[in-house]
């Protein structure tokens, strides 16, 4: 297994559209074990290939705080959701920076699995969130983009101060 780089805001390849996985070969499961390896080193919830350079669609998470239940998607779709709440929310892209989004409270969502079994989930609160969260980096799309206009900026100009120090 390899650690990846994981891409932070502002990197082209987080506002690309995935493609679609056509067959589960060796190297999408290599790629899923990588990115599992780079998650669990970031500390992270969830990760997207896009995060790490690759424009195919899939994810992993893992949401257990003992970090032994990966979840692994491939084409993965939200197919029904629930009422929507705002919760704190962050991004291993977007290091250390959070802020309130709405998502839905609970999903039902579609996917394959590394076995190329197609599955069905139902989920609620963080794990659906987090599948949330990581589909929409599958569709090029980043949670601050959920933000108003103002907190939107507010967060790009720290990004901006986190460059200029070296920080970034």
């Amino acid at each position: 297994m390899v650690k990846l780089e994981i891409k932070k805001y502002g990197d082209s390849v987080l506002r690309k559209k995935s493609d679609l996985v056509q067959k589960i070969s060796k190297d999408i499961k290599r790629l899923v074990e990588d990115m599992l390896e780079t998650m669990y080193a970031a500390r992270g919830l969830g990760l997207a290939a896009p995060q790490v350079g690759v424009l195919l669609r899939v994810c992993v998470i893992d949401v257990d705080p003992g970090k032994k239940s990966p979840l692994i998607m491939i084409n993965p779709k939200v197919i029904s959701g629930g009422d929507k709440i705002s919760e704190q929310e962050g991004c291993l892209s977007l290091p250390e920076l959070f802020a309130l989004v709405k998502r839905f409270s609970n999903i039902v969502a579609e996917y394959t699995d590394l076995e190329g079994k197609n599955k069905k989930i139902e989920a609620d609160g963080l794990l659906a969130r987090a599948i949330q969260h990581e589909i929409d980096h599958l569709d090029a799309k980043i949670f601050i983009d959920y933000l108003p206009d103002w907190k939107k900026k507010n967060i790009e100009k720290e990004i901006k101060r986190r460059k200029k120090k070296g920080d970034w």
